[in-house]
């Protein structure tokens, strides 16, 4: 498989893998892959987490992503009564 190294305004790069191969080799976006140069290349490999920490990772990116939405339902729900629980 190949890709390209696409270049940034500060001169570093970025590679971007194709969709197939994050879930072949059960990778998300965020998860940290380690650089090791070989005599022939390089490779990367994933850095271990745990799964609390990526499934963490995985809610922030969510919320973070639908911020409007998730406040106009917060908002809905406060004004209809609801109370929700806090901790």
């Amino acid at each position: 498989m190949k890709t390209i190294i696409h270049g940034l305004e500060d001169g570093s790069g970025v590679v971007i893998l194709p969709r197939e191969m994050l879930d072949s080799l059960n990778l998300q976006v965020g998860d940290e892959l380690e650089i090791v140069e070989a005599d022939d290349g390089v490779i990367l490999r994933p850095v271990p987490c745990d799964d609390f920490e990526r499934q963490m990772r995985a809610a922030r990116d969510v919320m973070d992503k639908y911020e409007p939405a998730l406040k106009k339902l917060a908002e809905q729900i406060e004004s209809a009564g609801v109370s929700c629980p806090t901790t």
